[in-house]
């Protein structure tokens, strides 16, 4: 399997127009990619110049089919777009709020992943990077949904690794606890820089890295699950 290399790559980042999907675009433009495809539900949203906007709701199959049709050529497949509702696990809205995000946060990447699997697999580098969670690998009542769907993504990560490598498709996933972005606002803890998080998920994978870990947290977690007691 050759290594993904971003200089000439063609990138296409789910949820691009703001937090870490907006950081990636900086970072792989500024690594040297041909082109860079950023999608969001409202496309005109996408404002970083050089990006070029794609309509996309990953929860619509109908479009996801309707954006590889529209960009044939990308190497690269950010899987970015998520949600947060941090509804409490027994709260009346817990499972309509779970299946919403079980729609964006597992199903997205999984309908994005095999939809461009075959346009990846025309690529000499093909790669897909899946931004995961610290909370991939834990349980907290107040957002049980979120560290589901973050669990649910982390074994599928694994899958498509498995399932993407006989085509030269490499597959990473991406933990980290708190960013400074949208979704933490409000929350009083240490935050990592999402510009920090983009340059290293792509230095990383350019590295072939097959799990990149962002944080002293998501380090100290995932070796934590080989202890007695996790």
């Amino acid at each position: 399997m050759n290594l993904p290399n971003l200089r000439n790559a063609v990138v296409f980042i789910t949820g691009a127009n703001r937090g870490l999907g907006l950081a990636f675009a900086k970072a792989a433009l500024a690594a040297g990619a041909t082109k860079v495809y950023g999608a969001a539900r409202d496309p005109s949203s996408i404002k970083l110049p050089g990006v070029i906007p794609v309509q996309l709701d990953v929860t619509d199959a109908a479009q996801v089919a309707a954006a590889v049709q529209a960009c044939p050529d990308v190497t690269l497949l950010i899987n970015n777009a998520g949600i947060f509702k941090r509804s409490p696990v027994l709260s009346a809205a817990s499972i309509d709020q779970a299946q919403a995000e079980m729609e964006t946060n597992f199903l997205g990447p999984w309908r994005l992943s095999a939809a461009f699997a075959p346009v990846l697999a025309r690529a000499q580098s093909g790669a897909v990077i899946n931004v995961l969670s610290v909370l991939s690998w834990l349980s907290a009542p107040d957002v049980a949904a979120y560290c589901a769907s973050k669990a649910a993504a982390w074994s599928l990560t694994n899958s498509l690794r498995q399932a993407l490598a006989p085509q030269g498709t490499a597959v990473m996933g991406l933990h980290v606890g708190y960013m400074d972005t949208d979704m933490t606002a409000g929350i009083e803890a240490p935050k990592t820089s999402p510009d920090d998080v983009a340059r290293g998920a792509l230095d990383a994978l350019s590295q072939g890295a097959t799990e990149y870990l962002a944080d002293d947290i998501s380090r100290q977690i995932k070796q934590s699950l080989s202890a007695p007691a996790a």
